[in-house]
Parts: C-alpha cells; structure tokens; sequence
C-alpha cells in the first residue's frame, strides 16, 4: 500500500495533479503521523495494511459529514473538493461489499455464532470485523443485523 501511494504520487506530481497531489500527500502524513504513535509505543514497522485501510476509511468517512454540512450551507465549491478528494481516497480502498453481499454475511453469521437476540450483536459483529473487515460497511451491517435479531 505504501509503495502505491508513493508510486500513485509521483505520477499526480508529473501530470500536475493538484487536487490528487494534495490529498495523497495528507494520506502519507496521516500514515507517518500513525507509524510514530506506534514506533513509540515498540512497534518499529509501522501501521498494518488493515491499519492504513482504516485510516483511509475514516478520512472517506470525514469528507462524506464536511460534504453534508457543506451542503447545508450552500458552499458547492467545497463539496465539490469533498468529493473530489474521496475519488482519490477510493483508489486505494479494496472494493466495498455491496448492500446484498453485507445482508448475506450478516444472515451467515448470525447462523455461524448462533445469535438469537439483540443482546448478542456484539458477538455476531466483532465476528464480522474479524473476517470482513477491510470491505465491509459496518453501519450497513449493524443495521441489517438489527433487522433480522429484532
């Protein structure tokens, strides 16, 4: 993932990509700014790939509220750079499971860990970012889950 993303910002510096230089060039720090948090704490590699897919997410997820709020304010210009930047993050996040897909696993888990009621979502959903947790929307999950535990 990091050669990737050194490799994906290099080509944006030579096509004078801005807007793709820009926000691969937050993705590194936010990695650098990871990887000493946890060199401090002994880990000397560094952040994990599910790590970076994480952060990556939570910066997709943080675009995805300023975009709402953006709009609600009527600054279209600053959604459009929202957006923009979520295109780019998006290139490095694995593909994201459809709404079928998630409904699907959330039935088989319930099976697999023999969930009965509400009280053993969190059984049934630590199963599912044990296994699924790099493409997975857990929002859509939880709600699918509470539907079929309710």
């Amino acid at each position: 993932m990091r050669e990737k993303l050194n490799s994906e910002l290099k080509k944006s510096i030579i096509n004078k990509d801005i807007v793709a230089t820009k926000t691969i060039r937050l993705i590194i720090a936010a990695i650098k700014d990871r990887d000493i948090v946890v060199r401090t704490e002994g880990n000397q590699s560094g952040i994990s790939e599910t790590d970076i897919i994480s952060l990556l997410k939570k910066m997709q997820k943080q675009r995805e509220e300023s975009i709402q709020l953006y709009s609600k304010g009527n600054r279209i210009d600053l959604v459009q750079s929202e957006e923009d930047e979520i295109k780019i993050i998006k290139q490095f996040l694995p593909k994201q499971m459809n709404d079928d897909e998630i409904a699907n696993l959330v039935e088989e888990a319930i099976k697999f860990n023999d969930a009965q009621s509400i009280r053993d979502m969190g059984k049934v959903m630590s199963y599912l970012k044990e296994n699924y947790s790099a493409n997975m929307d857990f929002s859509k999950a939880s709600k699918f889950l509470k539907e079929s535990l309710i």
